[in-house]
């Protein structure tokens, strides 16, 4: 089941997403329609984003193997909605897109085992890692206002494993991999970050980008693409 959440005249809601229509307890509303505005599916009190999970980004990037996942964190105004515009900070010249598959938690939870995970998640979703790469750490280079447009929606029926995912900038493919080739898959990472932090509901766990990611301009067009999630669509404005 997908779930989208979305704004209304009368305000927020969540309901199933079938073909174009979202089914609420209130009635139905049509992305399509002028007056709605689909936005994340999730509202965050942290995304736990992971880095350096795939075996050919190390290679390109020189990087070594890490023995642990390798995270950092972006705040909550970083989550920017789907088909919302991203606005080139004005402090980099250097603006680079990662698109990454990501987790959201169901309810209050900490030190899961793997095996619990699945009852913690309550579905996956698609971030776009947006990166400052000329900036001087991490905070710096990641952690800023819509850095993480997050969206579609939430798939609830997912089996994270064995995932073909793409990456395409102005119709052009730039990324393309499988889920089967992170270096830590997503139920140990979650396992991992609930040891060190006590997850909030709605919270975003994203597992790291395939090789490629690259950097993006003005007018480009960003849409990453998950197998059984959908389609994360953004444009890039001055």
């Amino acid at each position: 089941m997908q779930l989208a959440r979305i704004r209304t005249p009368d305000g927020i809601v969540t309901g199933e997403h079938r073909d174009g229509i979202v089914h609420t307890d209130h009635g139905t509303h049509r992305l399509a329609d002028g007056d709605i505005e689909l936005l994340a599916p999730c509202a965050p009190s942290a995304c736990y984003c992971v880095g350096r999970n795939f075996a050919a980004t190390l290679e390109q990037m020189d990087y070594e193997r890490p023995e642990r996942p390798d995270f950092f964190i972006k705040p909550p105004v970083s989550v920017l909605p789907p088909g919302r515009e991203i606005r080139y900070p004005s402090f980099t010249e250097e603006f680079t897109y990662a698109g990454e598959l990501a987790a959201v938690i169901d309810d209050s939870c900490t030190d899961l085992a793997p095996e619990e995970v699945s009852d913690a998640v309550r579905g996956y979703t698609i971030l776009n890692d947006l990166d400052a790469l000329d900036q001087d750490g991490r905070t710096a280079r990641k952690a800023f206002d819509g850095s993480a447009p997050l969206g579609p929606w939430l798939e609830t029926d997912l089996d994270p494993r064995g995932i073909d995912m793409k990456t395409e900038i102005n119709g052009e493919v730039r990324q393309e991999a499988n889920t089967d080739r992170m270096l830590f898959g997503p139920h140990d990472v979650i396992s991992f970050l609930s040891e060190r932090f006590t997850f909030q509901p709605g919270d975003v766990i994203s597992f790291g980008s395939p090789a490629n990611p690259g950097l993006i301009e003005p007018g480009d067009d960003i849409e990453i693409t998950y197998e059984g999630v959908g389609t994360l669509r953004n444009s890039v404005v001055d």
